[in-house]
Parts: structure tokens; sequence; C-alpha cells
């Protein structure tokens, strides 16, 4: 996995990720009706008549270092032996007019895009980085969940509605687990380590597949051009997403007991995918025993251990097929993502990602005892197809960036041996993790040992293909 963090390489104008841009047609304005039609919205005032006014609620914002778009903000509050979790999402309902030149236009990007040199985004920033954005001290429209949880971490109850917003803090997922690691949070979040633990046991008890991969991160360097990382991932980020899950499945009940919405669905793997997935665990010499689920298996890894990073990747075999399922007055045939064991629906990125506000639209109109607007009826058929070719592309974008940087961090360096794990063998060779830099790449060679050590050396770091190749030594 790919993460992006948005800078620029200005020193050489040959290290910047243009060619990946004109690959991929990748938009760098907004159309003018389009953005005068964002600004006339950020220039008038937010219908407050129908709106909970929860700006005494001391909210916060948690996400990467210099983030614009925040999207979320919570709060969460021990009551008895229980929670209460408020949880307040960017409300773009009240900027985008439907069916209108902007909606158009986001309807056709589908979401946010990262490139390291910048993001070709969802909406114009006046609006993603602006008006909309939970921003410290700023007021701001919401759709605000609130969930009565109990000791277990279930919800006995969930509200959700429109409502005006302050949030009081922008805390970043370094300083908030060094606080937590302290013994000292943030009083808005004390309770999120608990509440987080509880909701990641249940989500082990519902079947939940976690992949631990390492993730690689783009970052500038300081001189101009880039270098590779892994990205560690705190504590608080798994706590702080099991937040997000929590208002995606209430939300995928929402759309399902009135039989109209989207969700993000995945077909359980089939019966061959669990026994291949065995099978690579016994030539890995990963123990299975008999009783324990995939989901409990994988959860009990060390992934630091090369077999536990080979079995990971094997085991993204478990989880293809995802995709997103319009409904309206049927149910549909797959409800679930298996991958989460629940149903599942995205409604928490809305900034960033076009199905959010339409699944959120609907939500709202079914608490609130309103039908369906029209509008939002026509949009859902649509919905998949739009979601599918924009998640196709951010992911060959992302991969595309990656494999850029991989060639260009190696490219003085042909000829050199390194150390790596194979991952998974397969038509005359491997894919092989690198760690040192950390690059996944390709290597040749026959009868290469999944889930080991070798030593390979680089025969090819081609930037202009985006290609590097390695060799067993």
């Amino acid at each position: 996995m790919v993460v992006i963090r948005t800078g620029r390489a200005e020193s050489d104008p040959g290290l910047d990720f243009g060619g990946v841009r004109t690959e991929f047609g990748l938009p760098d304005e907004f159309p003018a009706a389009a953005l005068a039609e964002a600004q006339r919205a950020v220039s008038g005032d937010v219908d407050r008549a129908d709106r909970e006014d929860a700006t005494a609620l001391p909210l916060v914002t948690v996400d990467p270092p210099g983030s614009k778009d925040l999207d979320q903000a919570l709060l969460l509050e021990r009551v008895g032996d229980g929670f209460r979790v408020h949880y307040a999402i960017a409300d773009l309902g009240a900027f985008v007019e439907p069916d209108g030149a902007l909606d158009t236009e986001v309807r056709r990007r589908g979401q946010t895009l990262y490139l390291p040199d910048g993001n070709v985004p969802l909406h114009p920033p006046v609006l993603s980085e602006g008006a909309a954005s939970l921003l410290p001290g700023q007021v701001r429209p919401a759709v605000l969940w609130t969930f009565g949880c109990g000791p277990d971490g279930e919800p006995r109850e969930v509200r959700v509605r429109r409502a005006l917003v302050r949030s009081t803090a922008q805390l970043d997922y370094e300083g908030v687990q060094a606080a937590f690691d302290a013994g000292r949070p943030h009083p808005s979040i004390e309770a999120l380590a608990d509440f987080g633990r509880l909701r990641r046991a249940r989500a082990a008890e519902r079947g939940a597949v976690e992949l631990q991969l390492p993730e690689q991160e783009i970052v500038p360097n300081g001189d101009g051009d880039w270098k590779l990382g892994i990205r560690p991932r705190a504590d608080v980020e798994t706590w702080n997403a099991e937040v997000s899950l929590l208002t995606g499945m209430a939300a995928a009940r929402i759309m399902l007991d009135a039989r109209v919405g989207v969700l993000r669905t995945l077909p359980d793997a089939d019966d061959g995918a669990v026994e291949a997935l065995r099978r690579s665990a016994h030539a890995l010499g990963v123990p299975w025993p008999d009783g324990v689920t995939p989901a409990e298996l994988l959860a009990g890894l060390d992934p630091a251990r090369p077999e536990a990073l080979a079995l990971f990747v094997d085991a993204t075999r478990l989880l293809r097929g995802a995709g997103y399922t319009a409904f309206d007055g049927e149910i549909p045939e797959v409800t679930t993502h298996a991958g989460l064991g629940a149903p599942y629906a995205h409604v928490t990125a809305p900034l960033r990602r076009l199905v959010d506000r339409f699944a959120t639209e609907v939500c709202l109109a079914v608490t609130a005892g309103e039908p369906v607007p029209e509008w939002l009826r026509r949009a859902l058929p649509k919905l998949p197809s739009l979601m599918g070719s924009s998640d196709a592309l951010a992911g060959k974008v992302d991969r595309a960036c990656l494999d850029q940087v991989e060639a260009w961090v190696l490219l003085d360096r042909v000829g050199h041996e390194f150390d790596a794990v194979v991952l998974r063998a397969e038509g005359g060779g491997a894919d092989v993790f690198v760690a040192h830099p950390p690059v996944m790449g390709r290597c040749t060679g026959e009868d290469l040992p999944e889930g080991e050590w070798i030593r390979v050396r680089l025969v090819t770091a081609d930037p202009d293909r985006r290609k590097v190749v390695f060799e067993r030594v």
C-alpha cells in the first residue's frame, strides 16, 4: 500500500509527476461554471433553521499533519459503564446543488487523488479546504452522528441530523499517540483507546480481515526530490478508524431497513480461496489450529516476520471483488462487506469521496421520516459505476507514483545487492519486498522460497518505464 504525503520537489522539474498526470488525463482545474457555483455557495449563508446548534460540543479533529480537508470531528464521553460518541461529518449537501455544474464535475472526478507533488481534489479548495472543512474555531455545517454504546462498544441508539458544529482543536496522529503514551490524552478523546479496543474486539468476533502489510510512504526529502519510507500505523489510527467504521455500519443498517441506498460490498471468499490460504500457511510454516478463522489467524501474526508478510500478501485473495451496490425497493443479494464482517456504507469522507454525500442524504431523509428526494433516487443507480471507475483510476495513479519514485530512488544503485523477503512466487519469478529502501519489486529466478529472506541484485531501475527488477544472487 502506498501512502502519499503532499509536497513539491521544486529544484528539479524532472522529478515531478507531470507524466503521471498526463498519462491518466488528470484535470488541473475546475470548469468555470463549477467554480462559480462553489463561490456562490460559500458566499451565501448556510440555512440554520433546521440545524441543531451543537457548537458547544468540544469536538476535535485527528488527521495527518498539515491536513486541510477535514471531514470528521469527534467527541467521546463515558456514560456510566458505556460510551456516548459524537461524530460530526462535513456536510457537502449544504454547498453542492443537486444536478448543478459542481455536482456534474464532482461526479466526473469521483474522489480526491493524492500525488506527491499536489492533490487533484474532488471539490474546489474553497470548499474542501475552506468553507466545508471542519477547521478549528470555525462554525461549520455538519451531519452529526451520535451513538449511545454499551460497555461492549455496541450501539444501543443512533441519531443522525444536520447541525452546526465548531471544532475546538486540530490534532494529528503522532501528537495524539504521544499524548496517550504519556498518559495525558486530550479530554475530548480520552475514552478513544478503551472504545477503540472494544470495537477491535467486536471486529475480530465478526470475522473482519485486517492485512498488516507495510505502507510505503512517499515524502519530500528536502533536497528537491523524493524518498521512500515505511509509514508506521499508530494505535490511535486504528482506534479512530473504528469510529468511522461504526458510523458506516450504522448508515448501512439505516439504508437496508429503508430498502434504499448504496453500500460498499465485498462477497464472502469462496472455499477455494480459504483452502488456498491454508495451503500457503502450511507451506510457510504458519500453524493454523482447528477452529481458528482466517481473520483470527491473520490478526495473531507478527507483521515483522517474513512468513507473516508473505501470508498477508497471499490473503489478499480473500478480499477480491469489492464494489458498490445501489438498491431501491429490493434488498440486494450481497449486502455485507466480507472484510468487515458486516454491512457497510461510505459516509464519513464526503470532502474526498463522491458516494459519501449521497449515502448520507439517504440516511438523513430516512431518519427524519421524509421521502428520499427524487434527484437522489435517480443518482443511486449511477454511483457504483462512477465509484468503480474512480477507485480503479486512484489505484493506478498511486501505483504509478510509487513505481516512479522506486525507480528514481534506485537509479544509481543498479548492480547493488539487497536483502529481500519473497512475497509471492509465480510465473517464473516472484514479488519481493526490500526493506532498505522499502521497495516492492519483481525478482527473476526459479524456485524462489515464499516467506523467506533471500539476497537479490538490482538489474533494472528505469524511471521512464517506471520499472524495477531484481535477480536472485
